[in-house]
């Protein structure tokens, strides 16, 4: 297997979220040759207008992050579910990102995961993505899924700490690193 590079794009702009400490687990679980970096980030970026961008022109972290986003193997996002669905921030940078010339999602392998205090463990904002990486023409990896339930519990020091969630991670990140090698 080649090695690949995996960027990820963490859906909360909190600091000690779950998802961030899901996010910062990836390296001790994937398998060898899987290197990852993360997005540059998109806390700053204004609400999508498109007169703002007709007028201003793409703001430079927009082309930042879509520059990584085509650079990288692969992405993966790690996310929360706001409100049954995809956070605010998290769905706006992607607006800009549709926006751009060579649209970086299109062709390009996608993962996701999601961490919860809840039950479903954020499946509903996983099916939301989906539905929006599938219109910009990413190539969205389906099985097996993450969902990290009750993760309050499962997180210790910033690093997930639940041996069966560690073990689907690990699960998911050796199937989307053969997926890349298939589609790409």
């Amino acid at each position: 297997m080649r090695e690949k590079t995996i960027l990820t794009i963490c859906g909360s702009l909190r600091k000690a979220s779950i998802n961030r400490a899901l996010m910062e687990t990836l390296p001790e679980l994937a398998p060898e040759g899987m290197r990852f970096a993360e997005g540059p980030s998109f806390a700053e970026f204004p609400h999508y207008n498109g007169d703002l961008a007709t007028e201003s022109g793409i703001p430079a972290g927009v082309t930042a992050l879509g520059d990584a986003v085509r650079a990288a193997d692969g992405v993966i996002f790690v996310s929360p579910e706001y409100n049954y669905s995809i956070p605010g921030a998290l769905k706006n940078a992607i607006d800009w990102l549709s926006r751009l010339p060579d649209p970086p999602f299109r062709m390009k392998p996608v993962a996701i995961q999601s961490a919860a205090p809840g039950m479903i463990g954020g499946a509903r904002m996983q099916y939301h993505l989906r539905q929006t990486l599938v219109f910009l023409d990413a190539i969205v990896f389906t099985r097996p899924e993450v969902f990290v339930s009750q993760a309050m519990q499962k997180v210790e020091g910033g690093r997930l700490t639940d041996q069966p969630s560690r073990d689907a991670v690990a699960a998911q990140l050796a199937a989307f690193a053969e997926f890349i090698d298939q589609v790409s």
